[in-house]
């Protein structure tokens, strides 16, 4: 009897020592799983936990400063993407419109995109930032032929650009380059445009591969024209539409101001890149082409009759005769939907 009580007691001694070790497994396991589990705790909340937090309540902590969503990534990749040289949108040659009983009111329904004369693609990012310079007095239809026809180009070339019409106030005798010199004075002081093109206002690009962007030199985008049955005027032609960068122009100094009346500023404006050692260069004829529309010659842009005496004179005054010395009147700046109104006074020759 008394070893049969032996070995029960040792028998109890056993299964508490046996209860002891499970409980002592048991507690340990459980501290090692709960201190190793926060390995696989994830550091931000999903997408709907967020959706439904309110941001203004929330605390900014490590845990709800949760990155952008992949979406939202490449959206904004999306949105900084060059837009390429050559969009997608052209279609080379487009049949012109000039329709008699055009409005402005017509022009504008059919381009909604443009605000206060300034237009940017949506889906990516323009080459260069392009202001379009015209100089302008009393050409009206001619000025509404070229919104309805331009426009459209340049919104297929994906530009980001602005219309700078620079009206001439009064019926003086005009001075187109002094008008250009003011424009780009101006438009600086809106944007910091990368390129100029300097555009009259009655020829009319008929190729949109001609792509109205700047080079590493001076661009002279009217190559041929059907005035003269699409033959090349002269080797030194520098004029109708031409495109310049900043640099570029801060080194021939602009236009010269003493051109009134029609002629001479444009062959005045090559010999300044000449001087400036920049060389022109132009499209490839089959698509620099361009329609004139036709038109009599102005009252107060007659021919001016000094225009040979002061192309002789180029060397000698265009690093004071130009932006430099460039004075005017500023009487107006209106932000209309396609175009940006500036009305200057800019007096009448001084000799």
């Amino acid at each position: 009897m008394r070893i049969t009580g032996i070995f029960g007691n040792l028998l109890c001694q056993i299964r508490l020592l046996l209860f002891i070790a499970v409980c002592v497994t048991i507690v340990g396991w459980t501290n090692f799983y709960m201190k190793d589990s926060t390995r696989y705790t994830p550091k931000y909340r999903t997408p709907v936990e967020n959706f439904w937090k309110s941001p203004l309540s929330e605390k900014k902590t490590e845990e709800n400063s949760q990155p952008p969503l992949v979406e939202q990534t490449s959206q904004k990749e999306e949105d900084l993407k060059i837009c390429p040289i050559l969009s997608p949108n052209l279609q080379g040659v487009v049949p012109l419109m000039f329709p008699p009983n055009l409005t402005l009111a017509d022009v504008e329904k059919k381009i909604p995109m443009m605000r206060n004369g300034h237009y940017q693609p949506e889906t990516c990012r323009s080459q260069q930032r392009v202001a379009i310079l015209i100089p302008y007095r009393n050409r009206e239809r001619h000025l509404l032929y070229l919104l309805d026809n331009l426009l459209p180009f340049l919104q297929r070339q994906l530009l980001d650009y602005a219309i700078y019409i620079i009206h001439q106030a009064g019926n003086d005798t005009f001075n187109r380059a002094q008008l250009l010199n003011i424009g780009y004075l101006e438009a600086l002081k809106e944007e910091n445009w990368d390129c100029f093109i300097f555009h009259d206002v009655d020829l009319v690009p008929e190729n949109d591969y001609n792509t109205y962007l700047c080079d590493s030199e001076p661009k002279h985008l009217v190559v041929v024209c059907n005035a003269t049955n699409y033959n090349s005027v002269y080797k030194e032609y520098f004029g109708g539409v031409t495109a310049m960068t900043r640099k570029q122009i801060a080194k021939v100094n602009g236009y010269s101001n003493n051109y009134w009346g029609w002629g001479g500023e444009d062959d005045d404006l090559y010999y300044r890149v000449q001087l400036g050692n920049m060389t022109v260069v132009r499209p490839a004829r089959e698509v620099a082409r361009y329609t004139m529309i036709s038109h009599t010659r102005d009252v107060g842009n007659e021919k001016n009759e000094k225009r040979w005496e002061l192309l002789k004179n180029v060397s000698k005054v265009w690093k004071t005769d130009g932006l430099n010395s460039c004075t005017y009147e500023l009487l107006s700046i209106e932000h209309n939907p396609l175009y940006i109104n500036i009305t200057v006074d800019i007096g009448k020759p001084h000799n």
